[in-house]
């Protein structure tokens, strides 16, 4: 029996020791994912990768630090751990329904939804499940009503709004600008024209003309519509369209003499899809004139955002850099969703956190989280409250580079 207990003794003993050669954390890792959906089939995918790169760097460097961005003294907690899961939803809808499910099976707490159609099949679902959840999507069906999906740019209605103040600001002469959309004919082109984006171009001084369609992805130039928008005189053209439709629409308006510095004078302003540090390399001097709301920044732009990006990209992606900006977009997300879990984890210990929890007590209690200028203002979020930004960036293309022209006050004309 003495022989018994010195063998259990000796047991425990070199257990305590091996156990001590361990840090704590590896010896109860505590593990919260981030992440979600993620479009890398279809029209979307160079978008979404560059997305996901920035959802993987930005938790590499939160791992490795603890520290939420260089320009921040708050820290994520020492023994918690971030893991990046997702699924592709190749933008099928009742696929996105399939990955949410399996996530949140496996005990994620935050979301991500990729496009429109997905957010859609989401939102009650995801709003029922009290989840809270991050976007790359921007509409109006966000705010009809405001539950649990949230946005870091404001929706399209609100972009154009703000490039609408713009223009009134600077026009010259003494009768009413003209103003007509020529947007994608898609869901996401079309979400502009509603009845409180008709009457506020109205009541700030525009005489509105109507609508021109052009394909989301062009296969001939839309001479038709443009020649439509040059009988018409418009002054100010308004859409939603992304590069592969914005980039051939302003070609062909410079074949018809059409800019703001050509023989028909004409802005063309889109909202955010068309990218204008996608854009800018793209077209050149061609792209003139060419003003884009809710851009995201330069790569040139000197602020602690872009310098940040830069040194995740040389310190993760040495060798695999990745070029397309919408890794902003991922950087934004990440940075929201870990940002929540963070003001969760001081209310609620992490044995007890839920969904609930991290909605309540993280993304609700979310005040001016500073982005370092990646997204127009420090993000504010709430209940009823999902549009991140109380302002619009606009940016226009002169002499073939991005130029800041500043930042205008979201005016919530969709009514919620």
């Amino acid at each position: 029996m003495n022989k018994m207990r010195l063998t259990l003794v000796a047991s425990v003993a070199i257990l305590l020791v091996a156990l001590s050669l361990f840090p704590a954390g590896a010896q109860a890792q505590k593990k919260l994912y981030i992440g979600g959906t993620m479009a890398l089939t279809g029209a979307y995918a160079e978008d979404t990768a560059a997305v996901l790169a920035g959802f993987e760097d930005y938790a590499k460097y939160v791992n490795e630090t603890k520290m939420m961005t260089p320009w921040r003294n708050e820290k994520f907690p020492a023994d918690v751990t971030l893991e990046v899961l997702w699924r592709d939803d190749e933008l099928k809808p009742a696929k996105a329904l399939t990955i949410y499910e399996e996530l949140k099976a496996k005990g994620m707490m935050v979301f991500r939804v990729s496009g429109s159609p997905q957010a859609l099949a989401l939102k009650e679902r995801l709003n029922e499940d009290r989840m809270g959840s991050t976007s790359m999507s921007s509409g109006p069906y966000f705010l009809k009503p405001p539950q649990t999906i949230f946005t870091y740019f404001p929706i399209y209605t609100d972009e154009l709004a703000a490039v609408a103040d713009w223009f009134k600001e600077n026009w010259k002469e003494s009768r009413m600008p003209r103003v007509a959309y020529l947007t994608a004919d898609n869901a996401m082109g079309k979400s502009i024209e509603l009845p409180e984006m008709e009457a506020y171009l109205k009541k700030v001084g525009y005489e509105f003309l109507g609508s021109q369609y052009v394909p989301l992805v062009p296969t001939a130039p839309p001479t038709t519509q443009l020649m439509w928008l040059k009988e018409k005189k418009v002054d100010l053209a308004l859409g939603v369209m992304v590069n592969p439709g914005s980039q051939p629409t302003v070609k062909e308006m410079v074949r018809l003499g059409m800019g703001p510095h050509l023989e028909n004078k004409i802005v063309f302003a889109c909202g955010t899809p068309s990218h204008l540090p996608i854009f800018a390399p793209a077209m050149g001097d061609l792209g003139h004139g060419f003003v884009v709301a809710g851009s995201f920044p330069s790569l040139e732009e000197p602020s602690p955002g872009i310098k940040f990006l830069i040194e995740l990209q040389k310190k993760y992606r040495s060798d695999k850099r990745t070029p397309n900006i919408v890794y902003i977009g991922g950087l934004l997300e990440a940075m929201t969703q870990v940002e929540a879990l963070r003001l969760a984890l001081k209310e609620v210990p992490f044995e007890k956190l839920t969904r609930a929890e991290v909605l309540n007590h993280g993304f609700y209690k979310i005040k001016n989280l500073d982005t370092g200028g990646l997204s127009s203002t420090p993000m504010t979020y709430g209940p009823g409250d999902v549009e991140g930004v109380d302002a619009v960036r606009i940016d226009q293309i002169q002499k073939g580079k991005q130029v800041k022209l500043g930042a205008w006050p979201l005016r919530h004309i969709y009514s919620k």
